[in-house]
């Protein structure tokens, strides 16, 4: 959840949906895209992934602007197998080609047990735990990856390779929430770098470093992220970097991360090619779905059931998300003082009604 120290007001969903399709749409993205976006950027929000969420509205609209990203895009699905296919993306924005692509794994898990789609020509797609999510939602298991320029250091070296390369796992979960495990294979987020260095605000140790390859915690200073693990054991996390890249980049012939355009470059007119993968599993393909259900309530019983040490709580993953999400349901998302002042500029320069701004 945010820290109150950095929020300078907060916002409703339903209003942050609205003011982001507006947005979306005065730059000539289609309905579809305009829905896309809105809701992973609200999911993620909501969800307390400020990362993800919000605060990545206004490149979008530059990349629309400069020709990146197509603001009508073609997208084309191929199924190959029974239970996989490819969809090429035409350069949509990674939210509409991400929700598609689940659409179609879900319809071939529902068939014949697992849909598995690779996507090309894609773009950045925001936070990964909304696919995940979105195949949870329809009673399945989902899984979603995503490839990115180069910002984490393989253990050991002196230069990025990896993207943040993250991984999301979802399930559902009868009566409750979904299960949700939404994470990136880097020690810390890129975009979280660039949101501390927006608001001034302090890294945690061994999650980045600057130019000379020491660790440091000054936002503004990073140049590149350490893997999972950190120094000592980071190349754990370059590994799954590098599962996450295979998945993401070969099955969709895509270049890998390392040959991106980056996302923040100067270049906001040529397509970057970004590829995806998702894999959704029908339970009822392994068991009956109320011995699933049954058998994955006792595993979560147990989980939250285990002894904390003092001042900390057990949580399963998606607890701290929904936590979060109702949260912000009843008081409003909140805005640090970058992010309001961005949002007012977008309304000032493509003439959106203002956010409804609120203490």
């Amino acid at each position: 959840m945010s820290d109150s120290r950095y929020v300078s007001c907060r916002v409703d969903a339903d209003d942050l949906s609205r003011f982001i399709r507006q947005a979306l749409g005065a730059v000539g993205a289609d309905e579809a895209s305009r829905q896309a976006v809105a809701r992973a950027l609200v999911t993620a929000s909501l969800m307390g992934t400020d990362s993800h969420g919000l605060r990545l509205l206004p490149h979008y609209l530059n990349a629309l602007e400069g020709g990146r990203i197509a603001p009508s895009p073609r997208l084309a699905f191929t199924r190959r197998l029974a239970g996989t296919g490819v969809l090429d993306a035409g350069n949509a924005l990674g939210h509409l080609a991400g929700y598609r692509a689940i659409d179609h794994a879900v319809e071939m898990a529902a068939e014949v047990g697992l849909g598995a789609v690779a996507v090309a020509n894609s773009s950045h797609f925001g936070a990964a735990g909304c696919y995940a999510l979105a195949a949870a939602e329809r009673g399945m298991i989902g899984m979603a990856f995503c490839n990115s320029d180069p910002f984490v250091l393989l253990h050991g070296s002196r230069a990025p390779f990896h993207g943040t390369n993250p991984i999301a796992f979802a399930a559902p979960v009868e009566g409750a929430d979904p299960y949700l495990l939404d994470m990136a294979t880097s020690a810390v987020p890129w975009n979280r770098v660039q949101q501390y260095a927006a608001i001034d605000r302090t890294l945690p140790p061994d999650v980045a470093a600057g130019a000379d390859g020491a660790m440091t915690r000054e936002a503004a200073d990073v140049t590149a992220l350490l893997p999972l693990g950190g120094e000592s054991f980071g190349f754990k996390g370059a590994g799954l970097g590098g599962v996450v890249e295979i998945l993401s980049s070969t099955l969709a012939n895509m270049v890998h991360g390392f040959h991106l355009l980056p996302m923040g470059g100067e270049d906001l007119a040529t397509p970057r090619g970004v590829g995806h993968f998702f894999l959704v599993m029908n339970p009822d393909a392994f068991s009956d779905r109320a011995s699933f259900q049954r058998r994955l309530a006792s595993y979560l019983a147990d989980l939250r059931g285990q002894a904390a040490v003092e001042g900390k709580a057990v949580l399963a993953p998606g607890d701290r998300e929904w936590r979060c999400r109702d949260e912000r349901r009843r008081m409003g998302i909140p805005l640090d003082v970058a992010q309001r002042d961005a949002y007012r500029g977008v309304a000032a320069g493509y003439s959106v009604e203002s956010l409804r701004e609120r203490q």
